[in-house]
């Protein structure tokens, strides 16, 4: 059984490089992370599992994958890129990773919350440009942070937002408890929080959970947060609220399509943050991850599931 990394980044070649050398596993790695996905057959060839980092798998295509049984997704939200459920119909289990990042992604949570609050991006750009322009900010200290979903990325959010005088109040779908936070009711929550920060894995579900009538009910004048999928917010109702200053600010780290199309709405607009859904990316993390994705490699080569 052979393992091909399909789309590998400089990065994270550089690191399966690093922990392939002291394991003996039959893992190869494409180092053009440029592909498309009617590449992916001839790439794959008779290999039986595929790491994938970010390239779209569509069921069709990966009906065209010969030997094909496995795909290992670098991440927690494989919908964005393929549709487990019809590939499991086929006969392919898609894998994904928990965990790997949790505290690089919530520390860009947070930093987006800070730069938000203060203004930084329209400031730097500004100044860029020749102009001294400067900008009142929020004071978070005090301020309720409202998260919704929670897991691992929110907990550690929620220990950043604590130690910085922060009150932490959250939802998840689940009933849950967390030392320091408050669960409450979503509507509570959009009415109260002066941030709020999505946190919520994507799925039929939660796409488009952040609807116009849920961001109607968000407190005027927050700042919105988003470092996990850009489908879980009705994009056009985000932008009409940042024209509006219903929201304030916004700080985003992943978008509906992806790369972000250039003269994107949102790149037009000064009340908004962005970077390029690179919350993940630490060393440490990346370490994590594809040490993650090789002991996935592992098991399924040894146990065939």
């Amino acid at each position: 059984m052979r393992a091909l990394f399909v789309d590998a980044n400089e990065t994270l070649a550089g690191v399966t490089d690093k922990l392939l050398a002291s394991q003996k596993l039959p893992v190869s790695i494409n180092r053009n992370p440029s592909i498309k996905p009617d590449d992916l057959p001839g790439l794959l060839g008779d290999a039986e599992i595929m790491i994938v980092d970010h390239t779209a798998v569509p069921t069709a295509i990966a009906e065209k994958c010969a030997r094909l049984k496995h795909v290992v997704f670098l991440g927690t939200g494989p919908r964005s890129y393929m549709n487990p459920d019809e590939l499991a119909e086929r006969g392919i289990s898609v894998h994904i990773i928990k965990g790997y990042g949790d505290t690089a992604v919530a520390e860009c949570a947070i930093a987006l919350m800070w730069a938000s609050a203060r203004n930084f991006g329209e400031m730097d750009r500004g100044m860029r440009e020749g102009n001294w322009l400067r900008r009142d900010a929020v004071q978070l200290t005090g301020k309720t942070l409202g998260l919704i979903g929670f897991g691992g990325i929110a907990a550690e959010a929620a220990r950043m937002a604590a130690g910085c005088g922060m009150k932490v109040i959250a939802w998840n779908r689940t009933p849950k408890t967390h030392p320091g936070v408050e669960f409450v009711s979503l509507e509570k929550l959009l009415a109260e929080s002066h941030v709020v920060s999505l946190h919520l894995l994507l799925n039929d579900e939660t796409k488009g959970f952040l609807s116009r009538e849920r961001i109607a009910q968000m407190r005027k004048g927050s700042i919105l947060i988003n470092t996990a999928r850009g489908a879980i917010v009705d994009e056009d109702a985000m932008l009409d609220a940042l024209r509006s200053g219903h929201i304030a600010h916004a700080g985003l780290d992943v978008f509906t399509i992806e790369p972000l199309p250039a003269g994107h709405p949102v790149t037009k607009l000064p009340n908004v943050t962005l970077s390029a859904h690179s919350a993940f990316r630490t060393p440490e993390a990346s370490d994590n991850l594809i040490g993650a994705a090789l002991d996935h490699c592992r098991r399924i080569i040894a146990t065939g599931k």
